[in-house]
This record gives C-alpha cells, structure tokens and sequence, in this order.
C-alpha cells in the first residue's frame, strides 16, 4: 500500500522469504515505478529483498523499518483476517492465492483503483467484478 491507502500490489506465496519478497518488489515496481522509501515490517526478507534490489539495478531504495508507519498495511490484511479466520486457513496454497487475489481484487473496485472500461463508470463494485468475468 502507498501512503494514501492505495493498494500497490499483492502476492500471496506459500514461504515469506527473502525470494518471495524479492518476486513481490520486482513485481511491485514494473507496475508502478521505482519509490524512494519502502515502510517495511520488521521482516529480515523484505529488507534482504530492497537491499539486494538496490544492488543488482543501482537503484536507492530507502528503507524504513518503523512499526507504527507499517500500521496501514497491517489495517487493510484484518478483512482478509475476518474472512479466512472462520475458515480455520487453507489447505493449500493454490487455494489461498485464489482467494486472496480475489478479496484484493474486490477492495481494489471498492476504492475505485481499477481501470473502467468505457461504458461501465456507472457500474457498482459487484458488478464491475462480474464484468471481468464475462
């Protein structure tokens, strides 16, 4: 998430490592650019990742490992908490990813960051959902 609530990207992976982590930025920063700062948790992966990134590309990346700035990212994962909490996890991880990419899906319409094909601005986020699937 960006510092104004904007979902940036996502990816469910069955170890958080520093590989995945690494999988995630890059694909975070083809679609949305380089950023000068990344908030991270206190997770030795992401900042593996970020430093190993700035490395390989001769990027700068500043990385700020702060727990109260990370708060945000931490709000948006509690809706995906309440889903799956009743559903006691996932058995695999091909499920998770599924259903996970479609519960990020949904806040993305709801917060109106995906791109509207012409003629459905008017559209709800239910059924902006269902026109992708048609």
């Amino acid at each position: 998430m960006d510092k104004y609530g904007e979902t940036i990207d996502f990816l469910p992976t069955e170890n958080r490592d520093t590989e995945a982590a690494l999988r995630f930025l890059k694909k975070a920063i083809r679609r949305n650019g380089i950023p000068e700062t990344s908030t991270i948790d206190g997770s030795d992966a992401n900042a593996a990742a970020i430093k190993r990134y700035n490395e390989e590309h001769g990027t700068h990346i500043a990385i700020r490992q702060v727990k109260y700035l990370n708060n945000i990212v931490e709000q948006a994962h509690s809706s995906v908490k309440r889903i799956t909490r009743p559903m006691l996890g996932f058995k695999a991880c091909e499920a998770a990813q599924g259903t996970l990419a479609g519960v990020e899906l949904m806040h993305m319409i709801k917060k109106r960051q995906m791109r509207v094909k012409a003629g459905d601005e008017g559209l709800t986020a239910a059924e902006q959902f269902y026109s992708l699937t048609a």
